[in-house]
């Protein structure tokens, strides 16, 4: 026998069902985002519920999407150096901040609960350590 069957017990139907599973897209490929996000592990429940925590602090709307809005209450960008020398305004400081949460190739200015838990799922991936991934983010967002 040949093929992945020579090494797995999977039928094709099986490999069918989780390339569709992992290409959540449904673009007929799988890009390395979509096969990092199902390779990696879940973050536990207390790692969970530090960055709904973070979360809900950005989301001062409530309404489950972090805009430029609900930034405006909690991040001052007047000491961001781009902003002082002129280069940059306040907006583009805001988009490019929520770019970095933003799915990535599908930045749109806003970020939802389920991007933004992506992620953190992705750094908690490469924190051991659950002392300090609580440290971390409770330093970084000030919890």
């Amino acid at each position: 026998s040949s093929g992945i069957n020579a090494e797995w017990p999977l039928r094709p139907g099986d490999v069918a069902g989780i390339f569709s599973t992992i290409d959540a897209g449904g673009s007929g490929f799988i890009d390395f985002d979509e096969f990092l996000k199902h390779l990696r592990p879940p973050m536990n429940k207390n790692r969970r519920s530090l960055v709904l925590k973070a979360f809900n602090k950005l989301d001062k709307t409530g309404d489950g999407v972090v805009t430029i809005e609900d930034l405006k209450g909690v991040y001052n960008v007047k000491k961001h150096p781009k902003y002082i020398s002129g280069e940059w305004t306040e907006e583009q400081i805001f988009l490019k901040f929520l770019e970095s949460y933003d799915t990535p190739n599908e930045a749109d200015g806003q970020v939802t609960k389920a991007e933004f838990v992506n992620y953190y799922s992705g750094v908690s991936a490469s924190i051991d350590n659950d002392a300090y991934f609580d440290l971390m983010m409770r330093n970084s967002w000030k919890l």
